[in-house]
């Protein structure tokens, strides 16, 4: 669909959109094929009742819009809105995330809560059962957690179970994470996740195609399901049954295309039967976060690298590395990285070898008076410095 960006909307352009969204029957697709012909919210209802008839739609259907009927719904939204601090993100908008707007029914409107920016980041679908097992819960808080230090932005639908989990595991590691409901930005479903979206508001982003009060009925959640893949490069499966609602996300992530990861399960428990079989089919088996990053897309990968680079310069180690005169790179990060973290990478970084990949139990062994959680947690930083870089096997190299 070919729809021009605007700037950032006015009242009047905003009350346009919330009219074009409330009109009852019209729905994502027949709202794409008059913004496709018309350009404008606003020159669709300036339009007879004919020529949206001409445009495709039933003739009850056209003279609805034409009459305008939505306009009195859509100023009681905007007061919603304005009440809860909300914002309307047309499909026309910048910030709008281009992967959503490329997918088969792009929702017209995004309502927002939280930081908008995130929409334009490189996001994850994180998706699972809504009873997990212990085992799910901690493989969904690990590799969120860590996903989210890498610099991907963790997005799922704040359920109960894997969802709350993961959103839950993101903001822990201080990441991104956006929470797509199935009802209104401003209802807390289910209630005791309350906490826990007042975190999201403050520190993410909570979105929602459905109108402001909207209630969770239960057939709103497999329509969301299609943001949540849509708006990432990949999804990752925790734990599901066959049929359950994660299957028909990684479906619908299927038909977008895009990656699909799954973690492997006890094959005697019916929450495993999703991602097993998903692995059957063909999705990439996942047993960490780097599983994940190898297999993102290649604009994504080049993007994370440009981000971890940046954020190393803003610490500083990019000044250090330019002013070391003949030491290597590795040597010159390996001495700025803070704290005891600091300590560790440069003990790993005076083993590791360039020409020589060393196993992780080997390190481990090597390295008696650091832990084995340091030595993981500074070969993970190592890696997102792009000083260290991880070979089948958990074998490590030092970077030239």
């Amino acid at each position: 669909m070919a729809i021009l960006t605007d700037p950032i909307l006015t009242d009047e352009e905003e009350l346009y959109w919330l009219a074009l969204r409330l009109v009852p029957g019209l729905g994502t697709r027949r709202s794409a094929i008059l913004l496709e012909r018309f350009h404008t919210p606003q020159a669709i209802f300036r339009a007879s009742a004919s020529e949206l008839e001409n445009a495709g739609l039933p003739g009850a259907l056209a003279r609805s819009v034409a009459s305008g009927c939505s306009f009195e719904d859509a100023a009681g939204q905007q007061q919603l809105m304005r009440e809860s601090g909300a914002q309307l993100i047309p499909i026309s908008d910048p910030r709008y995330p281009e992967p959503l707007r490329k997918i088969f029914d792009p929702p017209p409107v995004l309502f927002a809560r939280g930081d908008v920016a995130l929409l334009t980041s490189i996001c994850l679908g994180v998706v699972g059962t809504r009873h997990p097992t212990p085992y799910g819960i901690a493989a969904a808080e690990r590799l969120s957690g860590d996903l989210a230090r890498a610099g991907l932005t963790i997005t799922s639908g704040m359920a109960r179970g894997i969802d709350t989990a993961a959103h839950k595991a993101c903001l822990a590691a201080g990441g991104a994470t956006i929470a797509v409901l199935g009802n209104g930005v401003d209802i807390v479903y289910p209630s005791e996740n309350k906490k826990l979206a007042a975190e999201i508001v403050a520190k993410g982003l909570i979105v929602s195609e459905f109108p402001m009060a909207a209630i969770a009925f239960p057939q709103n959640f497999p329509i969301r399901n299609r943001i949540i893949s849509g708006l990432g490069c990949g999804l990752l499966v925790v734990e599901g049954a066959q049929y359950s609602g994660s299957s028909i996300t990684a479906r619908l992530a299927i038909d977008q295309g895009r990656e699909v990861f799954a973690v492997p399960g006890n094959i005697t428990s019916k929450m495993s039967w999703g991602p097993n079989l998903l692995i059957k089919q063909g999705a990439k088996l996942i047993q960490d976060w780097n599983d994940v990053v190898v297999d993102l897309p290649q604009p994504a990968q080049r993007r994370l690298i440009d981000e971890g680079r940046q954020r190393i310069m803003s610490q500083g180690l990019g000044e250090a590395a330019e002013t070391s005169g003949n030491r290597s790179a590795s040597e010159v990060a390996g001495q700025n990285i803070p704290g005891p973290q600091g300590l560790a990478a440069r003990r790993v970084l005076e083993r590791l070898k360039v020409d020589a990949a060393i196993q992780l139990d080997t390190l481990v062994d090597s390295m008696e008076e650091t832990s084995a959680s340091e030595i993981m947690a500074a070969l993970f930083e190592l890696e997102m410095l792009g000083l260290v870089r991880q070979q089948p096997g958990r074998n490590f190299v030092k970077v030239w």
